[in-house]
């Protein structure tokens, strides 16, 4: 049985929440609570396997809410807000950043007909991510990890490949799913706009919710975060997305767009991105296949080193969920296995290469 505690400080939506997810027998709802202040203190009490949080409250948001559990009771914790107001959005990128899972939209009323991919998708991300481990976040931490001293830069530096192998290169491709805002945010941060190539990026992520965390992105780099558009041509400084249900790759230095299809697990998808870069410009590609899971694009990525493409795969200690990397690692499609400071350092070196 799932414990869930619900957190939201509308009595319809915790109403609605309870009804959504008792409806199936593996999930049983342990307490509705109206506030972030009262979730942390009470969270030892209700003893949930996951909570679904709102961002919007009063006393206590979602967002401190879900600091303060993360950084003494790590619990899964799942965003659930409205997709259209842009403040709830931005917030609850910041939520995902703080060791928030996954964000999802809302349910509107309480036509169960209306709602029905909302609430199977609710249903099936609480059996999800309620298996997660997660661990226990703190701010000290993050700063000792942004901030190295001149000895483990000097030990990240020799670990991270910076000979040749990626230089001379034409294209980055990043896949990623959950944990991916904030390692996003932290590999963008050693990103400007003289960095010497494109980056194209799949990012799974909830419907409605990828422009926000673009604008998000956007406000931590110098670069240019976008959602990628049929058919322009690619620069380097410049960070492409692909939008929410199209699949993207690059044909002849331009952005290719393809709608999706009926039988698509995910899309985009990885394994799309990463399968345009086999012909003719693998060997001009470093790509990685960051936290998340699944295993999508792992496949691809041992083609691309086959083909001459430098590979990364990130490390298990520093993923969210090891999934798709650990995919790939299985299949010895990563030349290198890096942490999340040696993958942000590499960046930093790359964008350095182009200021010499």
């Amino acid at each position: 049985m799932i414990k869930v505690l619900i957190v939201d400080d509308s009595p319809t939506v915790r109403l609605l929440l309870e009804f959504i997810f008792e409806q199936n027998s593996d999930i049983k709802v342990v307490g509705k609570l109206s506030n972030g202040k009262q979730a942390v203190e009470d969270i030892k009490k209700y003893n949930p396997d996951i909570i679904t949080m709102d961002i919007d409250m009063p006393v206590m948001n979602g967002l401190e809410a879900t600091r303060q559990i993360m950084s003494s009771n790590p619990i899964p914790i799942i965003v659930i807000t409205a997709k259209n107001n842009a403040s709830d959005v931005k917030i609850s990128m910041e939520a995902l950043a703080a060791g928030a899972l996954t964000v999802i939209e809302k349910p509107k009323g309480l036509n169960i007909a209306k709602n029905v991919a909302i609430t199977n998708k609710l249903i099936q991300v609480v059996k999800t991510y309620s298996q997660v481990k997660v661990i226990k976040r703190s701010s000290a931490r993050h700063e000792r990890t942004i901030a190295a001293s001149a000895q483990q830069e000097k030990e990240l530096i020799c670990e991270t490949p910076v000979s040749n192998e990626w230089k001379n290169r034409n294209y980055i491709a990043i896949g990623i799913s959950t944990g991916g805002p904030d390692l996003l945010k932290k590999i963008f941060m050693s990103v400007s706009d003289k960095f010497p190539y494109p980056i194209l990026v799949v990012q799974h992520i909830t419907d409605g919710f990828l422009e926000g965390m673009v604008t998000w992105l956007n406000s931590f780099t110098n670069a240019s975060v976008k959602i990628a558009v049929q058919g322009e041509f690619l620069h380097p400084g410049n960070i492409y997305f692909a939008p929410n249900n199209y699949n993207m790759g690059v044909v002849s230095n331009r952005i290719s767009l393809q709608p999706r299809e009926a039988e698509a697990l995910f899309c985009p998808s990885v394994k799309h991105l990463f399968h345009s870069f086999l012909k003719p410009d693998a060997s001009k590609t470093i790509a990685l296949l960051l936290t998340g899971m699944g295993n999508d694009g792992a496949v691809e990525l041992k083609q691309l080193r086959d083909n001459g493409a430098l590979t990364i795969a990130q490390d298990k200690k520093s993923s969210v969920i090891f999934g798709m990397p650990n995919e790939a690692i299985k299949l010895n499609g990563a030349k290198y296995v890096l942490n999340s400071d040696q993958i942000s350092k590499m960046f930093s070196l790359i964008n350095g290469q182009n200021s010499r």
